[in-house]
């Protein structure tokens, strides 16, 4: 007997996914933050030929982050699953699950490499991109699981939409290289190699950034109440408003108060959601389904 998902099952199944790889975010960036970076120094395996730390809470936070990316590892095979079981079946939706299996087995294997480089810099700023990728694959993945069919919005709305995602790159790439360059390396082993930039001046470029990007906000969202024809997008606008005011908040705070981990951690999980919000932000401006 073949199993049948009904398409509202489906779209569950992609919000536990999309779920779980912003979790695997966060908790990747506690790891960096509490030190334990290198709690696991080798891999697969954790402590050479032990596959679990022996003591230590390093150990077992790098150990415990490890798990949890094998949750989203089966999580993401139930949507490749569920892609196939879905009635309709359809292409598209197997196509972009698959994608989340590459980009997992992608994080897996850098993740791999970047303990065994001992937490080169470049490559873990790869390792949070590669993330943003996911999450970007995951939020288009669940958008179209729904079934639906949008009006596209105004073309201008459109191509405002389009801007913010693409600022918002730049603000992603400037945030990571001040976190590169700042002083939570994500081991407490010495030395631990950071970037080459002076911290206050990478993060004059990022705050510089950020103002742009405020603005380009506020003009997106007074545009959006202004034009009763975008229904659809009015909640996202009203999101993406908290979001980016908390991070800003967060972001002029940690600066200033010598960026404490908790703040750090806080900043990561926004930042995560502002990207996932954008995304659909774009999608539902332009009537993707």
């Amino acid at each position: 007997m073949t199993l049948i998902l009904s398409p509202s099952t489906y779209r569950r199944i992609t919000g536990w996914a999309l779920l779980f790889l912003s979790i695997i975010v966060v908790t990747g960036g506690a790891v960096r933050l509490t030190g334990s970076g290198l709690g696991c120094p080798d891999w697969p395996t954790c402590e050479y030929d032990q596959f679990a730390p022996e003591s230590g809470i390093h150990g077992w936070v790098e150990f415990g982050n490890r798990l949890i990316t094998g949750l989203v590892s089966v999580v993401v095979i139930l949507a490749v699953l569920g892609s196939i079981w879905r009635a309709p079946r359809r292409n598209d939706l197997l196509r972009w699950s698959w994608g989340l299996v590459a980009g997992v087995v992608g994080q897996i294997v850098l993740g791999g490499i970047v303990v065994l480089s001992h937490l080169n810099p470049w490559l873990v700023l790869g390792h949070f991109g590669l993330s943003m990728v996911l999450i970007w694959n995951a939020v288009v993945l669940h958008h179209k699981a729904g079934d639906h069919l949008e009006i596209p919005a105004p073309l201008f709305i459109r191509r405002l939409s389009s801007v913010l995602v693409g600022w918002s790159l730049i603000i992603l790439a400037t945030g990571t290289l001040v976190t590169g360059s700042g002083p939570h390396a994500g081991s407490r082993e010495d030395p631990i190699e950071r970037l080459p930039f002076a911290i206050s001046e990478i993060a004059r470029v990022h705050g510089s950034a950020v103002v742009v990007f405020l603005i380009l906000v506020v003009l997106f969202v007074v545009q959006i109440f202004r034009h009763p024809e975008t229904p659809a997008l009015q909640p996202w606008a009203r999101l993406l408003a908290l979001v980016v005011v908390g991070q800003a908040a967060l972001g002029w705070t940690q600066y200033f108060t010598g960026v404490p981990e908790i703040l750090v951690g806080l900043h990561i999980a926004g930042a995560t959601a502002l990207w996932a919000t954008l995304v659909k932000i774009w999608l539902t401006a332009a009537g993707s389904s």
